[in-house]
């Protein structure tokens, strides 16, 4: 099988596939689910390829993808939280001194709600401006700026509650 060219549709759909496994992943809480919304995502998006106009197309296939993941969970009654494990992709400068720290970084993150999480993944992990995510979301920019500090200060609280305090060695 031949690999698309990156300007064509199908290549930029290709360059866009690890931001949007992250951003499913992060929805969903889980690898085995956020690999089905990427799925259903990218099935969507290639079915719908005469409706795209041209402009943006990864805020079109971000709010698609959230419609999506939307749609999913009405009818549905909240599942339990399930262990985030969508990091391993990314790279780090030096693993962490405290080895609990991504297991309470998870917990923050979990913690959040949906709509919080969302915006603070977009924002800070993928770099989209409060402008992109307000169209991918469907809401205001004030909303997006809202959410994202409230999002950001609640995983700061919570990093702040779990910290461990270190003894002292004996000289």
């Amino acid at each position: 099988m031949k690999t698309p060219a990156p300007e064509s549709f199908e290549g930029q759909i290709l360059a866009l596939l690890p931001s949007l496994r992250r951003y499913s992943r992060s929805l969903t809480r889980s690898d085995a689910d956020g690999e089905d919304l990427l799925q259903d995502c990218v099935e969507k998006v290639l079915t719908r390829r005469s409706q795209w106009r041209g402009l943006n197309l990864r805020g079109w296939v971000l709010t698609i993808m959230t419609n999506l993941y939307r749609n999913g969970r009405r009818g549905k009654t909240r599942d339990g939280l399930v262990e985030l494990d969508a990091a391993d992709n990314l790279a780090a400068p030096e693993p962490p001194a405290d080895p609990l720290e991504r297991a309470r970084l998870d917990d923050a993150l979990n913690s959040l709600s949906e709509e919080h999480r969302a915006v603070l993944m977009l924002v800070v992990i993928e770099g989209y401006t409060y402008g992109e995510v307000a169209a991918a979301l469907d809401i205001p920019i004030g909303t997006v700026m809202s959410r994202l500090s409230r999002a950001r200060r609640r995983v700061a609280e919570r990093l702040k509650a779990d910290n461990i305090i270190t003894l002292r060695r004996p000289k």
